[in-house]
């Protein structure tokens, strides 16, 4: 497989430790060849996001635990026609983020060849804990970019799920136009595509 020269990007130095030098920006297509070639290994703890190797953070026992409560909610109100992936990429035109959870269009075997991308995802999930700051901006950006309909970050420390609709995309920077935060006393929908199929009882998915 043939990888082109990766495109350079000139910063300058800041207090986060990014060094004032050229350094490479990956696409889609090179972060992939280097998987493919061994680069990266499969239990390599990183996601590419917005062209940046950025690594994952540490699962801890309550992001496991909601994660999974969430994922067994979904799938047991879920309609024909979608599934629920956990932890699994999403390809976008910049980035392939692995939401904690995804609700996709079709069966597994659809995407025997290929990731879901932005058109196939109705609903992106990420469980916040240390991660809460990057959820609200790197990954909340990436996802309003692409035009992922709905969006949720379940903030454990704040027990609530806020809800991120209507994006828009071609906005500097891209972002939400609707937030709606959900607390623990509360009852959430389940849009896809537009259509609410379900509710879920907030005090059923946190600890």
């Amino acid at each position: 497989m043939s990888v082109t020269a990766p495109s350079i990007s000139s910063v300058s130095t800041r207090s986060n430790g990014v060094p004032d030098v050229p350094i490479y920006r990956l696409s889609v297509e090179q972060y992939r060849a280097m998987a493919c070639a061994g680069i990266l290994g499969e239990d390599a703890r990183i996601e590419l996001l917005e062209g940046w190797l950025v690594p994952k953070m540490t699962q801890n026992p309550p992001h496991v635990l909601v994660a999974g409560l969430i994922h067994d909610a979904l799938v047991g109100r879920g309609p024909s026609g979608w599934h629920v992936r956990a932890g699994n990429p999403v390809t976008t035109a910049d980035s392939e983020p692995e939401p904690d959870l995804a609700v996709i269009r079709g069966s597994r075997r659809d995407y025997g060849e290929r990731h879901p991308g932005p058109q196939d995802t109705a609903l992106a999930i990420e469980v916040a804990g240390t991660s809460l700051r990057q959820d609200r901006g790197t990954k909340k950006r990436i996802y309003a970019r692409a035009g992922i309909a709905v969006y949720w970050i379940v903030n454990l420390k704040a027990r609530q799920i806020e809800v991120y609709t209507d994006p828009a995309s071609a906005a500097q920077p891209p972002d939400y136009r609707q937030r709606h935060n959900y607390g623990v006393s509360t009852t959430i929908s389940v849009l896809l595509d537009g259509v609410e199929v379900g509710h879920l009882t907030m005090r059923d998915l946190l600890p």
